[in-house]
């Protein structure tokens, strides 16, 4: 598992990031993504990749933009459906 790149949202859409080397955190409700997102991705976490149900969960502290950085981690909205 990295330590480097996470994915974050439903178990379902993200164990293929697992086959890349990824570490997944699962989360199945709106509250469980937002249950302390940067306790799940510590360490060396440069960039955490959300399903869209886990991005529009964190949208209050997302920007609109794809791309956005917090605390040196970049986070990925994927656009799988």
């Amino acid at each position: 598992m990295s330590d480097t790149v996470a994915a974050l949202g439903e178990q379902a859409l993200i164990q293929g990031f697992r086959l890349a080397g990824a570490g997944i955190f699962a989360a199945e409700t709106d509250d469980d993504v937002r249950a302390r997102p940067g306790q799940r991705c510590r360490g060396n976490t440069k960039v955490v990749i959300l399903t869209p149900r886990a991005a529009g969960a964190l949208a209050a502290v997302l920007t609109r933009s794809a791309l956005t950085h917090d605390r040196g981690a970049a986070f990925l909205r994927s656009s799988r459906p």
